[in-house]
């Protein structure tokens, strides 16, 4: 085991950072780190943070920590962003909104953003909050920028996933749009103080019924961020999901399912490297030359290019 490592598993808030930049590059190291770590991994819950931009989710998160710090234990945050403008690196507008932590050495804070990982953030992700857990974090949120796709595949492969909307109509019509109805555990309604906040809950519930019975039924949950009106609830919300996952094998088979996905997608996003490199240099040229000149047709030079 490499001495950065070792630090980080002691506890180093340099070496953490070391070895998630490491995670974020991917490659040959990103692999090794991951391969060290991966033993030490399991411990940790995970909760997704996601919605449509402006809804307070960057405020909500700060307030979670906050609850979570109170009651003793310590916590790690990636604030993904997939499309930050600035040279590959994550706005930090999140960290800015966080700084009360940042004289806590319980709370590790990082932004994130898509850099040179095979397969962009949604997978790296997984591997940063492998680090957070085998550093010895036993809460780790994830907080996501908006609802694409990418987003919300991330905020998907959480153990607890909370959907944020405001109070409006069109907030219940993304929801359903952006496919987060099916990934959400807990709904909640932000901004709760201002208009339209009973017809969004009702919106929300009705749609939930709609979907039909499942083991657990999302709950809808009130809160005002920027006085932490509501998170109490949120987080009696989000322990009473992890007591329903860890009851009768919920919690492994939810995890298993997640790491069959992220299996094959690590070995589709390999699969397309190999492809890349095949499909470059003098000796693929050579081959389009030769279906170009009629020698040789499409197929029987994709197949002279497979191993």
């Amino acid at each position: 085991m490499s001495p950065l490592i070792e630090r980080a598993l002691a506890g180093d808030r340099v070496a953490i950072a070391k070895v998630l930049s490491q995670v974020e590059r991917g490659g040959d190291a990103a692999r090794e780190v991951v391969a060290a770590l991966h033993k030490h991994t399991g411990r940790a819950w995970s909760i997704g943070v996601t919605g449509a931009p402006g809804a307070g989710k960057s405020t909500l998160t700060d307030q979670l920590v906050v609850r979570i710090r109170a009651g003793g234990d310590e916590v790690g945050v990636l604030a993904v962003d997939p499309s930050s403008p600035f040279s590959g690196g994550a706005i930090l507008g999140d960290r800015v909104r966080m700084q009360q932590h940042s004289t806590d050495t319980g709370v590790f804070i990082r932004s994130m953003a898509t850099r040179g990982h095979l397969g962009g953030l949604a997978l790296a992700t997984p591997q940063a909050v492998r680090v957070l857990d085998a550093v010895g974090k036993p809460w780790i949120v994830v907080e996501t920028v908006g609802v694409g796709q990418v987003e919300v595949e991330i905020a998907g492969q959480a153990d607890t996933t909370i959907v944020v909307v405001n109070p409006g109509w069109g907030d219940a019509v993304q929801a359903a749009k952006a496919g987060l109805l099916e990934i959400a555990d807990i709904f909640v309604v932000n901004k709760a103080d201002r208009p339209g906040v009973e017809d969004t809950v009702r919106d929300l519930e009705g749609m939930l019924e709609m979907a039909g019975m499942t083991e657990w039924r999302p709950p809808v949950v009130r809160t005002v961020a920027t006085t932490g009106d509501g998170v109490d609830d949120l987080w009696a919300a989000v322990r009473e999901h992890r007591a329903h996952l860890e009851h009768d094998g919920r919690l492994e088979r939810r995890r298993r399912a997640r790491l069959r996905d992220e299996l094959r997608a690590i070995v589709a996003e390999r699969l397309r490297e190999a492809s890349d490199a095949a499909c470059r240099g003098d000796a693929f040229e050579a081959l389009v030359d030769e279906v170009e000149a009629r020698r040789r047709d499409p197929y029987a030079a994709a197949e002279a290019l497979l191993p």
